[in-house]
């Protein structure tokens, strides 16, 4: 697998990106959908990967730098063709060991918290996540579970 910095100026990532977000807005009340688009990923602040396999872009995920210290993941999506073959897996380590590099002392995140999210929370319990409260302007919200990992 192949996993790179994305500028995202390539078809196939936007694409999937695009995917990612109208699937939560479709399965998910607005207030509730905190995924990103294209637009708000080319963020200075936020670093995006691509996971590629078989020529194919097989995952996306992101990390944007919320201050000195701490990180929030954002956007991860594998292709619907390519689940249960690590691509998320390879891409957390992969946002780790880059946090780690920047010198970051914990990463945070937001994910769903009805069923359909439960291979995303087993993923991030299983790499070291644990669950907590909403942080850095999130709220109290029933469709959502905050985790962190301390570096």
């Amino acid at each position: 697998m192949d996993i790179r910095i994305d500028d995202l100026s390539g078809a196939d990532t936007r694409a999937l990106i695009a995917h990612h977000h109208a699937q939560m807005h479709a399965q998910t009340p607005a207030e509730s959908v905190h995924a990103l688009d294209v637009d708000a990923l080319r963020d200075p602040a936020i670093t995006v990967w691509s996971a590629w396999l078989d020529g194919r872009v097989a995952g996306v995920a992101a990390l944007t730098q919320l201050d000195a210290a701490r990180g929030e993941l954002k956007s991860f999506r594998t292709a619907d063709e390519y689940l249960g073959r690590g691509v998320a897996r390879a891409l957390l380590r992969r946002i780790i060991a880059d946090a780690r590099g920047r010198g970051l002392t914990s990463l945070w995140l937001e994910t769903g918290s009805d069923d359909g999210f439960v291979p995303a929370r087993a993923l991030y319990a299983s790499e070291g996540f644990v669950e907590c409260g909403p942080f850095d302007g999130y709220v109290e919200d029933p469709l959502s579970t905050f985790m962190t990992r301390t570096l």
